[in-house]
């Protein structure tokens, strides 16, 4: 009996995680498709738009560096439901007033994001001891069910002249959500994490930290950038009236979760680093295709086409982490995700500020591709000092 109601209660909890997840893609998500709308509402120029990103990636980082500090001391129930209630809070705030307001709306559910996204897969994988992997890729799975039906949304209410819909819904469930998880959510024991065997000294020397810090600050910075800015570039470029713009993230989304699924079965036989560049290369074309569309059908394939060349791009990069520290990984994995942070809150401002000054977003999303370039040039650093560290453990063994 207790076993049944043990196991009911984790099948409470993973369902609310899981529910949380796809508000968090959609919460995650959103400026791009709004974009248009808030900066026709504001009377913004392309880069006035760009600090919405940066205020939300901004907002991500310090939420990231709360999740520590309140997971160790209050829990992952209290630092779970602040980042809901913070998304909420920044949803509903965000069309109410003028740009400093919208700003501060976008740092507040940047700040929700941050605690949220963590903390989430933390508990995921507590919860799912014996099958992490298989419940880690479900739980992001749900997140991309969110960031893929946001844009459809947006288009859809944007028929019916009722955009700031979409933002009290959102704003509203996440707060039935929050509650829910006060209700359900049990206090867990924080595990102790087992000391280092490595100097500090020794890790920061490596080679590998500059590399991997690199790519992810362009990737993350890459992905806001194309996702971010794609729907205005959509409106500009189409002529037909219709909202059919705002659907254009979803394709780029819809493509990342598509290789992301698939990207397992393609890893059985081709190299990590392989698979990397090949997307990069993919998704550098997809970008390339972008800028000479001519109809919203070739601009959905290019935007797709540069979603699945990035979607396994960062899984992988994750796993190189993983792989190059071992124990050690999580305390490189703060800087990390930090510059990964800094990438999205750089990348993104970058495209509006070239729009801006170059009177053109075409040249503004030659920034994305910059990116895509220089990640390729990273990893094939990567893998050549990776073939070198290989090298030298071969000839220390061998004498």
């Amino acid at each position: 009996m207790q076993v049944a109601s043990k196991n009911s209660g984790r099948t409470s909890i993973s369902v609310s995680l899981h529910l949380g997840f796809v508000l968090t893609g959609v919460v995650n998500t959103m400026l791009g498709p709004l974009l248009p709308i808030l900066s026709s509402r504001w009377a913004l120029n392309d880069a006035q738009a760009g600090y919405l990103f940066t205020a939300q990636f901004t907002g991500s980082i310090l939420g990231v560096l709360g999740s520590s500090f309140f997971g160790s001391r209050r829990g992952p129930r209290f630092t779970l439901s602040l980042g809901l209630l913070s998304m909420a809070l920044g949803s509903a705030t965000l069309f109410l007033g003028n740009r400093a307001l919208g700003l501060t709306s976008a740092f507040i559910f940047g700040i929700g994001l941050g605690l949220t996204i963590p903390t989430t897969n933390l508990l995921i994988s507590e919860l799912n001891a014996t099958r992490r992997a298989a419940a880690l890729n479900l739980v992001n799975f749900s997140w991309g069910l969110g960031a893929v039906a946001c844009p459809f949304v947006v288009a859809f209410l944007q028929r019916a002249h009722s955009g700031s819909d979409l933002l009290f819904a959102v704003a509203a469930l996440l707060v039935i959500l929050a509650a829910v998880v006060v209700r359900t959510l049990p206090a867990m024991q924080r595990q102790e994490v087992p000391p280092l065997v490595e100097s500090s000294h020794q890790i920061w020397r490596s080679r590998f930290v500059p590399i991997l810090g690199s790519i992810f600050f362009l990737y993350v910075g890459t992905e806001a950038a194309v996702g971010g800015w794609v729907a205005s570039y959509a409106k500009r470029m189409m002529t037909e009236q219709s909202n059919t713009w705002a659907m254009m993230p979803s394709f780029f989304w819809a493509a990342l979760l598509l290789g992301r699924a698939f990207a397992p079965l393609g890893l059985r036989r081709i190299p990590e680093i392989t698979m990397a560049r090949a997307g990069l290369v993919t998704s550098a074309v997809g970008i390339v295709a972008l800028h000479s569309a001519k109809n919203g059908s070739a601009l959905a394939i290019s935007v797709a086409l540069a979603g699945l060349g990035l979607s396994s791009v960062f899984p992988i990069a994750i796993a190189a982490l993983s792989q190059q520290f071992g124990t050690a990984a999580s305390r490189v994995a703060g800087l990390t995700f930090a510059l990964a942070g800094l990438g999205g809150a750089t990348l993104p401002w970058l495209v509006g500020y070239a729009s801006t000054w170059y009177g053109s977003l075409k040249f503004g999303l030659l920034v994305p591709l910059c990116g895509c370039l220089a990640m390729l040039l990273l990893h094939a650093v990567l893998g050549d000092t990776g073939r070198s560290t290989e090298d030298k453990r071969f000839s220390h063994t061998s004498a």
